[in-house]
């Protein structure tokens, strides 16, 4: 990795710098795109009030949205593991009948 650069990100009007590394930059923007917009929406919202509480719901909320993905990943590798057990073994059958019928 390179050495880390200076990104200046700007979340609600409030401009953050931060360290990455340069081929980290592109993500680091994206993010803090995704993390403003986030953050827009919970301050339009109207419910919640500061900065501070604003970026926990913000965190929160998206914490939530990643663990959902992990949770759909998982269970459709477990469905996909399943499926492949289950297709070997009428492979499996088939072949043993096919045996027999050739006998």
């Amino acid at each position: 990795m390179s050495e880390p650069s200076r990104v200046s990100v700007r979340l609600l009007e409030k401009e953050y710098v931060v360290a990455c590394a340069h081929e980290e930059r592109a993500d680091l923007l994206d993010s803090a795109e995704y993390l403003n917009g986030k953050m827009r929406e919970i301050r339009d919202s109207g419910k919640v009030v500061g900065l501070d509480r604003i970026a926990v719901m913000a965190a929160l909320n998206i914490a939530h949205e990643l663990l959902q993905t992990h949770r759909q990943d998982k269970l459709a590798g477990d469905v996909g593991t399943r499926l492949r057990s289950m297709r070997e073994r009428v492979e499996t059958v088939l072949a043993k009948k096919g045996q027999q019928m050739e006998l």
